[in-house]
């Protein structure tokens, strides 16, 4: 496939899922680098985005005026969701995903701005008139990312789809599994077929894919047009890339090894340091930092230095030799 929306290319079909805390700015130009079709915002509350009116750093984040980034809008009143929409078209944002899928008890609980989320999935009537809202706010492609259904008894995806298409939506991504699943057991596939069934636009597999053999038999089982991949490419900012090589035939990325790993997780820590400010980007960075030490095999002790230490200095220069010890015990 060549375009997965009919006035936007967005390929290979091998998209980046958003993650709380994880698909930032920073990390989503690093995977955007190896190669991706789409990368997604982390997602943002309508009512509370409009009331705060982004600043500098902050449209930065949504990623604003970027390629292949679509801005994921949450939310459970109309209004806000349509004024939100218009605010990140007006500053720029070239496709405007609509969460209905994130299983957090903060977003689906009734308190506060919650019952959003995939918590939506229990009142397809309402879930429809958000989506309406958004699509006829805007002039640029709205996309429904959602799962199978609230539960096992309520597997509602295939008519919420049918619906969101007839509203306007234009591409749909299924995490296979339901909300009270969460992220146990293993994801669904074959279930995600079921929404393929039910519409001509492009559907994307999500859940539990890790590399290309999981990319490909979750095509084979769900019939999907793409895949999306999130928690896979923790550590991996390459996966992406390499699946898209794998499977659609585009460049393979250059997976960087020895002093080029270490060159590149320093970039991706000072590019962190550069966004959040150097307090703040050194706690958000341990995690991923976590991840690419534990992929190398790195040692405990050493493991723990690097995450702990309050000094970006002595962090540069810890990486290079952290990774070179992971790889020493690799071998």
């Amino acid at each position: 496939m060549t375009s997965i929306l009919t006035d936007r290319s967005l390929t290979p079909p091998v998209f980046l899922a958003p993650l709380a805390g994880i698909t930032d700015l920073p990390f989503r130009n690093l995977v955007a680098r190896f190669g991706a079709g789409l990368v997604v915002s982390e997602m943002v509350a309508s009512q509370e985005m409009v009331q705060a009116k982004p600043g500098v750093r902050e449209r930065a984040e949504l990623g604003f005026g970027l390629e292949n980034t679509a801005v994921q809008l949450a939310g459970r009143e109309a209004h806000w969701m349509a004024e939100a929409a218009r605010q990140v078209e007006a500053n720029g944002a070239r496709i405007i995903d609509i969460n209905m899928g994130c299983p957090a008890k903060k977003v689906t609980s009734a308190s506060g701005a919650g019952a959003s989320g995939s918590a939506l999935m229990k009142d397809l009537d309402h879930a429809l008139r958000l989506i309406e809202a958004v699509v006829g706010a805007v002039g640029i492609p709205v996309t429904l990312k959602t799962r199978l259904g609230w539960d096992e008894r309520m597997l509602n995806a295939p008519d919420l789809a049918r619906r969101a298409e007839e509203a306007g939506i234009r591409m749909i991504t299924i995490h296979g599994r339901t909300r009270c699943q969460f992220y146990k057991g293993r994801a669904d596939w074959a279930a995600i077929a079921r929404i393929k069934d039910a519409v001509d636009v492009p559907v994307i597999a999500n859940g539990d894919i890790t590399g290309a053999a999981s990319a490909r038999e979750a095509l084979r089982l769900s019939g999907a047009d793409g895949v999306m991949i999130g928690r896979g490419a923790q550590g991996r900012p390459w996966l992406l890339a390499q699946v898209a090589a794998d499977l659609w035939g585009a460049d393979a990325p250059q997976v960087p090894q020895g002093e080029e790993l270490a060159d590149m997780v320093c970039g991706h820590y000072e590019e962190m340091l550069r966004f959040y400010g150097a307090e703040l980007g050194n706690r958000v960075a341990r995690k991923h930092l976590g991840w690419y030490l534990d992929d190398a095999g790195t040692g405990a002790a050493l493991r723990k230095q690097v995450l702990t230490s309050r000094d970006a200095g002595e962090v540069l220069r810890l990486i290079p030799r952290a990774l070179r010890d992971g790889e020493r015990v690799a071998a």
